[in-house]
């Protein structure tokens, strides 16, 4: 589903975001990318959902390059970014339908949906109210729901849980496990590493730019945590 091969971008004031990162993803599996603050994780997102150029490699979704084919891949990914930036001007449901129409979603599809994810999430007595008056992780949750009602082949995470509440963030770990049972690909950034040891197939861990170690959980955490793991690779030299 999703295979990014030997990609590299540079900024333009020379410095190197990611250096020939390779991974691959098959459907139904869900992938944490993790690192420290600067590492390359958001970089190497944005790659993927097309919202960055880059000078080498390229990424493949569903055998569709980002590069030659933008708007078939774009059709394919739900993205979620760790700092929602949506139209604050918009009432949650005018946002939610504004989305549903870009993607050409059925009425009664999206109605149902829409009523589902929003009574999951607590917002639904909500969705009349301007965005604007929103908190962070009201906003957040809608961002999310605007992702499911998509029922995206590849969803994109950059640090999901941050302004989530405790019942918000079951809520998407559960969402993530019906996803791939229903074949979607995720891919995710975070810096729970409990949460992505518990819920992850496979894991990739960047440092300074390249990756470091990548495998099934089992592969690269062994019999210790992924929490040692990741700390004994960040103090190598």
């Amino acid at each position: 589903m999703l295979k990014i091969s030997n990609l590299s971008k540079t900024y333009e004031n020379g410095k190197k975001a990611v250096n020939n990162v390779s991974l691959e993803i098959e459907s139904g599996e869900i992938f944490a990318f993790i690192g420290h603050n600067g590492a390359g994780k958001t970089t190497t997102i944005k790659c993927i959902v097309g919202l960055l150029d880059f000078e080498a490699g390229d990424i493949y979704i569903n055998n569709y390059s980002i590069k030659d084919n933008p708007i078939e891949c774009k059709r394919m990914i739900a993205y979620i970014p760790d700092n929602p930036d949506i139209y604050e001007n918009l009432t949650g449901i005018q946002y939610l339908n504004f989305i549903a129409d870009i993607y050409q979603i059925p009425k009664d599809e999206r109605n149902k949906d829409i009523a589902k994810y929003s009574k999951m999430f607590e917002i639904e007595k909500n969705l009349g109210d301007l965005i604007s008056s929103y908190s962070h992780g009201m906003k957040q949750k809608l961002v999310i729901i605007s992702a499911l009602i998509r029922h995206p082949k590849l969803f994109v995470l950059d640090e999901p849980f941050v302004g989530l509440d405790p019942k918000a963030s079951y809520a998407v770990k559960e969402v993530m496990k019906a996803m791939c049972a229903e074949g979607t690909s995720i891919f995710f950034s975070t810096h729970v590493l409990e949460v992505a040891e518990k819920l992850c197939n496979k894991v990739a861990i960047i440092k300074n730019s390249e990756i470091i170690a990548q495998g099934t959980m089992e592969e690269v955490k062994g019999d210790k945590s992924l929490e040692d793991v990741f700390l004994e690779l960040e103090n190598d030299a």
